[in-house]
C-alpha cells in the first residue's frame, strides 16, 4: 500500500494548471476512503485523489469512462466524473474532478423511513441493472460464484466469532451455505454498482439521497447488489425492496443476494471493530450497521 497524502496547496496547484476558474473556490478534505481522498471544491464540486492502495488509479479511469454514460439514466444524485486529470511531476497519480452529492454517509445517519427508503432503493438499482455493453469491466473478485469466497467468508466468520462480534455463527453459516448451494446466475451480464455498503450511500431527511464511490463498478449478476436490501435498509423493509425492484428476483437471485450481504457485512464488521479499537484502516461506525445487517439476514433466512 502506497500512501500519496495530499495538501489543500497540492490541489490547488493542480486546479491553477487543469481548471484555473476554479481554483479559488473553498477547498476542504471531505473524506479520507479506502482508496481515495475526497476533498470538496466550492458547493458543487469535489476533487478525488488516490493516496493509499496501488488499485486506486485504475477504479479512478474506470468511473472516468463509464460513470458519464450511466448517470443520466439514475434517479438519485451520483458523483460525476468531469475531468481526469494525468500523473505529472506536481502528482504522480491520476486525479478525478466530479460533482458533489449532498447528503450524510448512512454509516452516520440510517435510513429511518422504511417505505421511502425501500421504494428509493429499489428505483436506483432497476435502473442501473441494465444489460452492459461488450467490454464492460468484470468485478474485482465480485459477480462470480460464491463458492469462489467459501476460504475467505470461513476465514471472517472465524475471526468474528473469536473476537467476540457475533453471538450466533452457526446461524450466519446456514445463511451462508444456503446461498453458496443456489442456483448461479445465467442471465445476461448487468451493469452493478459493486459495493452497497453504508458509507457508500447517502441520507437525508430518513431516506437515500445518493449514492457514491463508483470505483468497483462492474457487470455481473445483480445479486451482488441485491445484497444492499440487507445491508442498507431498515428492518421489516427488504420484502417491499423487492416487491418494488424490476424484474422481481427470484428466489436463487434472493439466496445468492444474502450470501453477498453476509460477505460484505462481516468485512465491515471487523473494519468496524478495528475501528473503535484506534486501528490504522479502521472505521468504528461501520460496526453497527454490519451488526444490524447480521441480524436481518439471520432473522430473513429463518423465516424461509
Amino acid at each position: 500500500m502506497t500512501h500519496t497524502d495530499a495538501t489543500p496547496e497540492l490541489v490547488r496547484s493542480l486546479l491553477r494548471e487543469h481548471h484555473p476558474d476554479l481554483a479559488g473556490l473553498p477547498l476542504s478534505l471531505a473524506a479520507r476512503g479506502w482508496d481515495n481522498q475526497m476533498w470538496r471544491l466550492g458547493d458543487r464540486l469535489a476533487v478525488r485523489l488516490p493516496w493509499a492502495t496501488e488499485a486506486a488509479d485504475a477504479l479512478l479511469r474506470k468511473e472516468h469512462a463509464w460513470l458519464p454514460g450511466l448517470a443520466p439514466h439514475l434517479p438519485l444524485p451520483v458523483p460525476v466524473p468531469r475531468h481526469l486529470g494525468e500523473p505529472s511531476p506536481r502528482f504522480p497519480r491520476p486525479w478525478l474532478l466530479t460533482t458533489w452529492v449532498p447528503g450524510e454517509p448512512a454509516d452516520r445517519a440510517p435510513a429511518t423511513r422504511a417505505d421511502q427508503a425501500a421504494d428509493t432503493l429499489a428505483a436506483f438499482l432497476t435502473a442501473l441493472h441494465r444489460p452492459a455493453p461488450a467490454g464492460a469491466p468484470d468485478g474485482r473478485g465480485r459477480g462470480g460464484p460464491l463458492t469462489g469466497h467459501a476460504e475467505g467468508f470461513a476465514q471472517q466468520l472465524a475471526s468474528a466469532t473469536e473476537l467476540g462480534l457475533v453471538p450466533d455463527p452457526d446461524a450466519i453459516r446456514a445463511v451462508w451455505e444456503d446461498a453458496a448451494a443456489a442456483p448461479e446466475w445465467t442471465g445476461p451480464r448487468l451493469w452493478l454498482h459493486g459495493d452497497l455498503h453504508p458509507a457508500n450511500v447517502l441520507t437525508a431527511d430518513g431516506t437515500f439521497c445518493g449514492v457514491i464511490d463508483f470505483g468497483d463498478l462492474f457487470a455481473g449478476d445483480p445479486a451482488g447488489d441485491l445484497a444492499a436490501a440487507w445491508v442498507l435498509l431498515p428492518d421489516g423493509a427488504a420484502d417491499r425492496f423487492h416487491r418494488a425492484y424490476r424484474p422481481t428476483p427470484d428466489e436463487a437471485t434472493l439466496r445468492r443476494a444474502r450470501g453477498w450481504a453476509v460477505l460484505r457485512s462481516l468485512a465491515c464488521l471487523h473494519i468496524g471493530h478495528a475501528g473503535a479499537h484506534g486501528r490504522p484502516g479502521g472505521k468504528a461506525s461501520w460496526g453497527p450497521p454490519a451488526r444490524r445487517a447480521l441480524e436481518r439476514l439471520v432473522a430473513a433466512h429463518a423465516r424461509r
